[in-house]
């Protein structure tokens, strides 16, 4: 396991412990002498937001209290995407965890006034268990490295059948995901974010090839627009597993919207054979599925085409493409080179 902290940002925490455990206590009817403990931030996951995992204990009356909790404050100055969609991601997991329809940790309280951390946060229980993390490469390190075929058979069912329940939750139910008047929802929603992406990275040395990529696509649009969730960053590496790999968390609800069901897929795919599949050097993870059994088996979970799913992969492509470009202009190094970019987005 990575002891690496990817966060963009840090502070001192024991200054942040006293800070928001009166804020906590407040919170919470009947509470005293309520501490912060353990913080800490995640190691080798966390990229995009400041989150820090610690445990509070209370006494309510005579009785002591304890829960993990995790704090996640928006960014400031580090700002990765376009659209900051803090209070969305709050609202999107509190939905879906009071729907019961995907698996994701209780949202307990959100602050919007910035007075107190100095961006707005929010306050989750923390869950427990195994995340297959980045950094270094789950297929290189870590308990998913160490795990038998099967193991990790079992959890990558886990992990598509999760994916595919997504497509599950009714659109009436997440209207506060709603884009702009002129991209509401579905594959306007979402093309319309990546236009805006595109626009915003007018200053990057990628811009020309990301344009070039965009009229690509627009001239191809797929026929085939399912509706539905968008949970914006959809890979294993964004979910947490029991020791059984039983999915115990989808995290990372930072980009949602209601964009449609084949963009999470496409992602997936994308990053899995990223990350886990045959490569010149390497053989596929043993146990993890293939492109084509992930397709089938989402298909049959969630009921949905997945047809045209090669122009979804293609604009997958763009929007790492664009995520990337952001982070060199953050990092002020080249994550990649136009010319590999462009052989990557199809327009060399």
């Amino acid at each position: 396991m990575s002891d690496q902290i990817v966060a963009p940002e840090t502070r001192d925490l024991a200054s942040l412990a006293r800070d928001l455990a009166s804020w906590i206590a407040a919170r919470i009817p009947g509470a005293s002498d309520l501490r912060l403990e353990n913080l800490d931030y995640p190691r080798g996951a966390g990229m995009s937001h400041e989150t820090i995992l610690f445990d509070a204990a209370w006494r309510e009356g005579s009785e002591q209290k304890r829960q993990g909790m995790v704090v996640r404050i928006r960014p400031s100055s580090q700002t990765v995407f376009p659209d900051t969609l803090f209070v969305e991601q709050f609202k999107v997991m509190q939905a879906l965890h009071a729907g019961g329809h995907v698996k994701v940790a209780k949202v307990l309280w959100l602050e919007e006034d910035p007075g107190l951390l100095g961006q707005p946060f929010f306050v989750m229980e923390k869950k427990h268990g195994r995340v297959p993390v980045s950094y270094p490469p789950y297929r290189q390190q870590g308990f998913l490295a160490e795990a038998t075929p099967a193991q990790r058979r079992t959890l990558w069912e886990n992990a598509v059948t999760e994916l595919a329940r997504m497509q599950l939750v009714p659109v009436s139910e997440l209207r506060f995901l709603e884009g702009p008047p002129h991209a509401r929802e579905g594959f306007a929603q979402e093309w319309d974010k990546y236009v805006r992406f595109v626009d915003w990275l007018k200053d990057s040395p990628a811009h020309g090839v990301l344009a070039r990529a965009l009229e690509r696509l627009d001239a191809i649009r797929p026929a085939n627009q399912p509706e539905g969730l968008v949970w914006g960053d959809a890979r294993i590496g964004n979910m947490m597993f029991d020791d059984d790999f039983n999915v115990v968390a989808v995290m990372d609800w930072e980009q949602p919207s209601l964009g449609g069901a084949l963009q999470d897929l496409s992602w997936f795919t994308v990053l899995s054979e990223t990350m886990h599949g045959a490569t010149a050097d390497l053989p596929r993870l043993e146990g993890m599925g293939t492109r084509d059994e992930t397709v089938a088996l989402w298909e049959q979970v969630c009921g949905k085409s997945a047809a045209d799913l090669e122009w979804y992969e293609d604009f997958t492509q763009l929007k790492m493409s664009c995520t990337g470009a952001r982070l060199s202009q953050l990092r002020g190094m080249e994550m990649m080179s136009v010319e590999q970019m462009a052989k990557r987005l199809k327009v060399a």
